[in-house]
């Protein structure tokens, strides 16, 4: 049994991470800080666990846990570990962007493993310090990791992918009222998404001749939570011959899927896997991805690198099922 602590515990990521660990056979909440909740019930602010736990919130941190997760705004984890040392011993798992990029990834003697299991998951399993991927980043690096990984990606790729109201975050903003999402959909950072600085990192990573164009079109979809990528690129070779790539890529893989039947996102909304699938029409190979971006694309993924790093089986925690109906 290892102790865990969670920092900054009010958000949507924070729930569902909460949620996930107080059902892991293999953990303990040591604490869950959270200065703006402090004092209140954790069950008043995500009432789905109401039952599920009794623990409240705390201003008060330990500093000798065996992992801390880092649930902060995109920019402020770097500003926390500098006001606070954790122990030698104690592994961090960061749910923000400040650590996905290379040049950032050592930090006040701190040297950060970029946490897609999928891509390097020897590395995590040794790492102290992992920074979790983002939601739209997972999805889009899942539908072209096999061809990367064999130096096929030798054109640019297209991408349109549309998430739920969650991957806003509980911070309101015009777009994230109902009244403004209800029956809504809209375009927002096109070709400009911040994700795409890790996209690009893992493609030069693995061809390191990469210099194609990724030209990316994020949308909000009017529904809560979840992500639907469609990615398409020059490919000559078959359809046969892409599916065999895709399916001996990820044969090991505990959560991520080829499906030969179009997907679509019930199948994998409260789950932690992606499910991919392939179509060819001409020379052009679209990839479709789909994932819960609360879950594979934050604290599931999360909660899988924690099950890596500390030798666990890699399901633990994780056999979820869809809400299908």
């Amino acid at each position: 049994m290892i102790e865990v602590g969670i920092i900054g515990g009010a958000g949507y990521t924070a729930g569902e991470l909460i949620r996930l660990l107080l059902h892991h056979a293999k953990v303990n909440i040591n604490f869950v800080y959270s200065t703006s909740n402090a004092g209140n019930k954790i069950s008043d602010v995500h009432q789905d666990l109401i039952g599920a736990t009794n623990k409240s919130f705390t201003n008060t941190i330990n500093l000798d846990v065996d992992v801390v997760f880092l649930c902060l705004g995109h920019g402020n984890s770097k500003a926390f570990l500098t006001q606070h040392t954790f122990s030698k011993n104690t592994k961090i798992i960061d749910l923000s962007n400040d650590f996905r990029l290379k040049n950032d990834q050592q930090f006040e003697k701190l040297s950060f493993v970029y946490g897609l299991p999928e891509l390097q998951k020897e590395a995590i399993k040794k790492a102290q310090y992992i920074a979790n991927p983002g939601c739209f980043a997972t999805a889009i690096q899942l539908a072209l990791l096999p061809l990367v990984h064999h130096k096929l990606l030798q054109h640019d790729v297209h991408i349109n992918a549309v998430t739920g109201a969650t991957g806003a975050g509980t911070s309101l903003s015009k777009t994230t009222h109902f009244t403004w999402r209800d029956n809504n959909f809209s375009y927002y950072k096109p070709f400009t998404h911040q994700h795409l600085g890790e996209i690009h990192q893992t493609m030069q990573q693995l061809q390191n001749d990469f210099t194609s164009e990724i030209n990316f079109m994020p949308n909000r979809g009017n529904f809560s939570r979840g992500i639907f990528a469609t990615a398409y690129t020059k490919f000559e070779d078959s359809l046969e011959a892409a599916e065999k790539l895709y399916t001996d890529f990820y044969k090991d893989a505990a959560f991520t899927f080829v499906s030969s039947n179009q997907v679509h996102l019930k199948q994998v909304v409260n789950t932690n896997k992606c499910l991919l699938h392939l179509h060819k029409h001409e020379n052009k190979l679209l990839i479709t991805s789909s994932i819960d971006n609360l879950l594979k694309g934050a604290s599931g993924q999360a909660v899988q690198n924690m099950n890596l790093m500390f030798d666990f089986p890699e399901t633990e925690g994780l056999q979820l099922k869809a809400t299908y109906f």
